[in-house]
């Protein structure tokens, strides 16, 4: 299957149409030549009403952290955007509920088809780093990111970006000063 006809597959899903609140609007990017996958969580309120992912302060301090710019980021020659669950969950105490889990068992690994073998794979935030690292369940979050090398050179595991985030780098300043130089030199050899 052609990755256009894939993608036209992807918005035409309904899979899990009676859980999402706000409607369905899967979002999801991605190309034969794209060599940079980032993985995250699932489309926020923002990201639903312009079916741009990332197109929201989350999207800004990923931005920031990898060295993208937008122009990089929404090339989907370079760079496939392909979250946990392709549509916005809706609104839980405290965020937004957890991306559906029928979502990335039923599309991943057809996308992940499409992808070049010799790609960099961004998991960001512990959805995206409890399905593809199951060995490092185990850890928390912050471990998984402090222990980046152990999971290279295919996959870079990431807090998730959200306003939380600042307050975690505060408390974790190693992420600023030993962690974002690597990821932005990882990034700009696959783009």
């Amino acid at each position: 299957m052609s990755h256009a006809a894939l993608a036209d597959e992807i918005a035409g899903c309904r899979l899990c149409a009676a859980h999402l609140p706000h409607g369905v609007r899967p979002v999801a990017s991605f190309s034969p030549t794209a060599r940079l996958l980032i993985i995250g969580q699932a489309p926020g309120s923002k990201v639903h009403e312009t079916g741009i992912p990332w197109d929201d302060a989350s999207g800004d301090r990923l931005r920031e952290w990898t060295g993208l710019s937008k122009q990089q980021m929404y090339d989907p020659a370079r760079v496939a955007l392909v979250p946990m669950g392709f549509c916005y969950p809706g609104k839980a105490s405290g965020g937004d509920k957890p991306p559906r889990p029928e979502c990335a068992p039923h599309w991943h690994e057809r996308v992940l088809q499409v992808l070049p073998q010799d790609r960099l794979t961004l998991l960001v935030g512990t959805y995206a780093q409890s399905h593809y690292l199951p060995e490092a369940r185990k850890l928390s979050m912050t471990e998984r990111v402090r222990r980046f090398h152990e999971f290279q050179p295919s996959f870079f595991p990431l807090p998730h970006p959200a306003w939380r985030s600042a307050i975690w780098m505060r408390q974790n300043p190693w992420f600023e000063a030993e962690v974002l130089p690597v990821l932005r030199e990882a990034v700009v050899g696959h783009i």
